[in-house]
């Protein structure tokens, strides 16, 4: 994006502390006029709102549809809903757009705004670019006659529940596993339960008791380390961890052992492989581990980087004509069940594969050797393009001679702080250290001179 479009928005909407620059309710107030402004230009236009658990939410939801009545705009209030949900419930209401209020996996003092076009994906950066510019307008509230009205859907946990338990098979009975499942105390604590247990698996519930305040609070997908305990505990099959909003996943086998997005990307394309519905092309990021490019190899699947950040690798599926795609961290987008990044759906997808492969979640995961990886952040004084230090480059190359087929270098300037990220990834891991100590230290050196 260029410096005009981060004026407010990032790669995932508009997000910060509460209190703070953009997450104040004037100016949401204002932002919500914007939108519809710009997003919905007829009469009889509706945009959907939905929210995570953090007390803020209230304030900001009473802003956004204060903003978008002034424009002439219908709302449609569905109150805590996961952000792959107002994605989807966007579409089937033939909706202009739908709002998402949710800092996602950050903690309670936090939140943002997240938006989907009527297509149920994010918005193109024009449509971003042209928010940015109505807000430097004065509102003009519409005549009192065209004033938009505010609706609450009463079955939108219902629909939602529904089109998740649709994502698999009929014939996928969930009965014979115990899992533990933990809803970060977001938005989908009265959803996740319900889709697995109507699916007939017995469930034992976690992080579902939000007061506002403890949403993503030692839980989710971000600290998983009391639900690896809780499997252990309760003897269950598999553990699943979905962070505030609902769009990461995390999982947990039954020894205990955390299944990243590395390992729920293997587990799905293979599942797709299996099914005859392969493409051949799986999208991960510039920090998905090499062991998950050889593991899909062995089974002639390319898998293709693209920049970290969901937007990016929804950017990349759709240059490369790729079904699945998603990043470590646990956001897993199936395009051919729905539009945009899915915790419970890529749980499912996953259930699914268990069940009808027999085969435990630690098994579907045992053909993915993970290498180590050694990350270092070098501190500098100023914001640096790498392209201008040619010895750089060199010191580069030498370390990915050294490492040959078996690891690989990243390195990325950070562009918020003067921060070189130095990512070394190799099969043994005191060499990947020692690699990853002696290539910062020579990037530090080069960049004092």
């Amino acid at each position: 994006m260029t410096e005009q479009k981060r004026r407010y928005f990032g790669t995932d909407g508009i997000r910060g502390r509460v209190g703070d620059g953009a997450i104040t309710p004037d100016f949401v107030l204002k932002l919500g006029w914007a939108i519809g402004r710009v997003l919905a230009k007829e009469r009889n236009s509706k945009v959907l709102i939905g929210k995570d658990t953090r007390i803020s939410g209230y304030m900001f939801e009473s802003a956004l549809q204060a903003g978008l009545s002034a424009a002439g705009v219908d709302v449609y209030l569905m109150g805590p809903m996961p952000t792959p949900a107002v994605a989807y419930l966007t579409r089937t209401f033939h909706a202009q757009a739908g709002i998402v209020i949710s800092a996602s996996h950050n903690p309670y003092h936090d939140n943002g705004i997240k938006f989907f076009s009527d297509k149920g994906t994010k918005l193109p950066d024009a449509v971003e670019l042209a928010i940015e510019a109505m807000l430097d307008q004065p509102i003009k509230t519409v005549d009192s006659a065209y004033l938009g009205k505010a609706h609450r859907i009463a079955d939108a946990a219902g629909r939602y529940i529904e089109f998740c338990k649709s994502t698999i098979s009929t014939g996928v009975d969930l009965s014979n596993l115990k899992i533990v499942v933990d809803c970060a105390h977001g938005a989908t604590y009265h959803i996740a339960p319900n889709v697995f247990r109507e699916l007939g698996a017995e469930v034992i519930l976690m992080g579902a008791e939000p007061d506002g305040l403890n949403i993503n609070q030692n839980c989710g997908s971000t600290e998983p380390r009391l639900l690896q305990a809780s499997v252990l505990e309760h003897k269950a099959d598999l553990g699943i961890a979905l962070d505030g909003d609902g769009d990461r996943l995390i999982m947990v086998d039954h020894q205990g052992e955390l299944v990243d997005g590395d390992d729920i990307l293997f587990i799905i394309a293979r599942g797709r492989q299996r099914a005859g519905l392969d493409r051949g092309h799986v999208v991960g990021t510039q920090m998905s581990n090499l062991g998950l490019q050889h593991a899909l190899e062995k089974h002639d699947i390319i898998l293709h980087r693209a920049n970290v950040g969901d937007r990016y690798v929804m950017e990349k599926l759709q240059q490369v004509d790729g079904l699945i795609g998603g990043e470590a961290s646990g956001h897993i987008i199936c395009l051919d069940k729905t539009s945009t990044g899915d915790g419970i759906v890529a749980a499912l997808q996953v259930l699914a594969e268990i069940q009808q492969t027999g085969s435990s979640l630690h098994e579907l995961c045992s053909a993915i050797i993970k290498y180590p990886q050694r990350l270092i952040n070098v501190r500098i004084n100023k914001l640096v393009n790498l392209r201008d230090y040619p010895e750089i480059q060199t010191a580069v190359e030498a370390v990915e001679n050294t490492l040959g087929q078996e690891g690989r270098v990243l390195l990325r300037a950070s562009g918020t702080e003067p921060v070189i990220r130095v990512m070394v990834e190799g099969h043994d891991a005191t060499r990947t250290n020692h690699l990853a100590k002696s290539l910062a230290e020579q990037i530090e050196t080069i960049l004092q001179r």
